[in-house]
């Protein structure tokens, strides 16, 4: 496979990194990117072809775009007009399928992807919507691009990209958020900072990885830590008492808003 990515930012970065160490050759691979700096960094940091345009467009078979949302309208026009079985696979957020494929003056094969943070460490999860037009062969190349950095997750509708924008695309900031609040309240118990760190990153990543490993739901693992009368339990009915559930869930459907209407604002073309 042929490609080329629209944009040498970090997640570019990250997806190239991750596509070398699954056999990707890297003269396979050019960036188009306008940083002179970024592009010899990328050159020297993968082997890859880097600068400021692509000569060649007719010989690939997929443009990666990893430019910000506010930038893509402008970056879409420059392009030449590509070959239908072009895959043009998006990981700009909130950027429609239909308007990128209206920018391309009516290109049929688009992909839209979500990746997130964990991505840069190769732990990410990608949300992936196709349009109608895109193959199964197509599918597998975004497959193999977007799971270097991870695994991947197709949903059916691009609404449903709005919601995996929520839940996955900003989950990272979630748990942060959690972290903070459970290492704040470790050292007002009295526990020292470095203590209160590794007690709390442990315990999320070993109940992650746990959670991960069973096949029982996340209730029923929550179930078998609490004992009645114990700890565990006195310390739930708080984050009850304190709807903690309700504002997570608030949470998540405000983000999706967001995501809705930021493809809306976006898509725009006054």
């Amino acid at each position: 496979m042929k490609l080329a990515f629209i944009g040498g930012g970090n997640m570019a970065a990250a997806l190239i990194g991750g596509m070398l160490k699954q056999g990707f050759a890297a003269a396979d691979i050019t960036v188009a990117e306008l940083d002179p700096e970024r592009c010899a960094w990328l050159r020297q940091q993968f082997g890859v072809k880097a600068c400021e345009g692509i000569a060649d467009f007719a010989t690939l078979d997929a443009i990666v775009l990893a430019v910000k949302p506010q930038q893509l309208r402008e970056v879409l026009h420059g392009l030449p007009k590509l070959r239908l079985d072009q895959l043009v696979l998006s990981i700009a957020a909130g950027i429609r399928a239909k308007d990128i494929a209206r920018w391309l003056g009516g290109h049929p094969t688009v992909v839209r992807a979500m990746p997130n943070t964990p991505s840069l460490i190769g732990a990410g999860i990608t949300g992936l919507y196709a349009t109608p037009n895109v193959s199964e062969t197509q599918r597998g190349q975004t497959q193999q691009i977007m799971e270097a950095v991870g695994t991947a997750v197709w949903v059916d509708t691009e609404q449903q990209i709005d919601a995996v924008t929520a839940i996955s695309g900003s989950g990272p900031a979630y748990v942060f958020y959690f972290i903070e609040a459970l290492e704040e309240a470790a050292i007002e118990l009295g526990l020292p900072p470095l203590a209160a760190r590794r007690l709390v990153l442990h315990t999320f990543h070993g109940a992650a990885r746990l959670a991960m490993s069973e096949t029982v739901s996340p209730a029923e693992l929550r179930m078998r830590v609490t004992s009645k009368g114990g700890t565990t339990e006195r310390g739930l009915l708080a984050l009850d008492q304190a709807n903690v559930r309700q504002a997570i869930m608030r949470a998540a459907e405000a983000a999706a808003a967001r995501a809705h209407e930021m493809g809306e604002l976006f898509g725009e073309d006054a």
